[in-house]
């Protein structure tokens, strides 16, 4: 089994735990900064905000019942789900994900970019309090899998920043909201938090769309993992043979598992397995009607990574001078510091979907440019065909064409369209200017009386258009 073992006492444990959050508020104002803002070392002990407080009340979730992360690369959200009382896990929020880099599949070696996938184990001797992203914790890559496969990097982290190498990167204050979470959870027992890193959310659109990529048979070994948790809604357990998971099952006759080894014989839930096997049956029915249907077979491709499209027109979207680097402009007003967005300008393409058979077996460079050449034709470089223009087989090729330099103008009806861009055209605030609100430090003591109060805002299950939070300053 992957290992899931470490003790934590939280320091604000037992009866005391009130009078210690006081204490810890005391300590933290006389370290504010002018901008009543938390340094590095007081960023562990921030408490739940009032408004989760109040979201898990309403979803009758206690604060230190275990939690379960959930992430999504091409949809850019991470989930938190929640045990409630009965043992089941539930959704608890969405967070928008501010930034991740690399491709859809696995990562494979160190320095590609990639963002890990597969099923990880985050304990509490992994919580960062010092990082320099503001807040992080390593999500334990590479884990069994990942090192059956002698896949190699390090330190990859969920964290704060808005800027990822190979990283889940969020904004400061939603790492701030991730992090108090998990801290508490550890707090309450928990010995080990999963988080289940999956390519895009498996649906039949999405198992449709993709069916022809190299990483489909991974893929659908994630998917099983994905299913035993959709039908049971408790956190499967994860083992390694055969270098594969395999899910809820024990070796039988004192047998191990090994992940360079056959699988041994196993044993499982009979009724567990069955609806496992109904769920997926009927998943590849919908996706088998959607090719019938004319659903066509594409390889998705990101200049690097994405974000999600609530961050597009932020601050979190500006171009800066260089990866991790701040913005030359000044910050607007009302805001603490500028968004350190890594790669800006590979935000600015957007994802391309080629056909997967014009994607097989070309490397990434030609990948890229095979994905420009897409971009250009999907965004109607040329709108209508010119009069007189080439036969119909050799259409592509004349629009891709550079025209003549004495080339006649163009009739009325051959609209020339430049392809959009997604990058932000101001910087922009959606939060009210410091005039308007109390300091940090004022809302963080008006919050200890009443942790579990009512707050206006408390985010939604559902994933949904969402306006982009504004990091605290470092």
């Amino acid at each position: 089994m992957l290992g899931l073992s470490g003790s934590w006492m939280s320091p604000f444990a037992g009866k005391g735990s009130r009078y210690g959050l006081a204490v810890a508020a005391l300590l933290g104002l006389a370290a504010c900064d002018e901008n009543g803002r938390l340094p590095s070392n007081s960023r562990h002990y921030v408490p739940i905000s009032p408004q989760m407080e109040a979201l898990m009340s309403e979803k009758g979730m206690n604060a230190r019942s275990p939690i379960l992360m959930r992430a999504y690369k091409k949809e850019s959200e991470l989930e938190v789900w929640k045990q409630d009382a009965s043992g089941e896990y539930k959704l608890l929020k969405t967070f928008p994900m501010c930034r991740w880099s690399g491709q859809l599949g696995p990562k494979k070696t160190e320095g590609d970019r990639q963002v890990p996938e597969g099923f990880y184990a985050i304990t509490p001797q992994q919580l960062n309090p010092n990082s320099s992203f503001y807040l992080s914790f390593n999500v334990g890559y590479p884990n069994t899998y990942d090192r059956a496969f002698s896949r190699t990097g390090s330190h990859i982290m969920v964290h704060g920043a808005c800027s990822s190498r190979g990283c889940f990167s969020m904004t400061d204050e939603q790492i701030a909201e991730i992090y108090a979470l998990t801290r508490e959870a550890f707090g309450g027992g928990q010995k080990a938090v999963q988080l289940q890193s999956f390519p895009f959310r498996f649906t039949p659109q999405n198992l449709a769309r993709y069916r022809a990529d190299e990483h489909m048979p991974f893929w659908k070994n994630l998917k099983e993992g994905a299913d035993h948790f959709d039908v049971t809604k408790r956190e499967p357990q994860v083992a390694v043979c055969g270098r594969r998971y395999v899910f809820n099952a024990q070796p039988k006759d004192g047998a191990r598992f090994e992940a360079q080894a056959a699988c041994p014989p196993i044993q499982q839930d009979d009724a567990l397995v069955a609806a496992v096997t109904s769920k997926a049956r009927g998943d590849d029915q919908q996706v088998a009607s959607l090719v019938s249907a004319g659903t066509k077979a594409v390889k998705r491709i990101y200049q690097d990574g994405d974000q999600h499209p609530s961050f597009k027109h932020t601050i979190h979207a500006q171009i800066a001078a260089g990866e991790g680097n701040r913005l030359a402009a000044p910050a607007p007003a009302g805001t603490s510091r500028v968004a350190e967005v890594s790669q800006p300008d590979a935000l600015d393409h957007g994802p391309v979907d080629v056909p997967a058979e014009q994607a097989r077996g070309l490397s990434r460079q030609a990948l890229l440019a095979k994905a420009s050449q897409v971009r250009l034709q999907e965004n109607g470089v040329l709108a209508t065909p010119r009069p007189a223009a080439a036969p119909a087989a050799n259409a592509r090729a004349v629009a891709a064409a550079p025209a003549p330099v004495n080339a006649a103008p163009a009739p009325a009806n051959a609209a020339v369209v430049a392809p959009p861009r997604s990058t932000a055209t101001a910087l922009v605030s959606s939060e009210p200017t410091k005039k308007q609100e109390p300091a940090f430090y004022q809302r963080w003591i008006g919050s200890l009386g009443n942790l579990t109060a009512s707050a206006a805002g408390t985010g939604e299950e559902a994933p949904r258009p969402v306006t982009a939070p504004l990091p605290p300053r470092r």
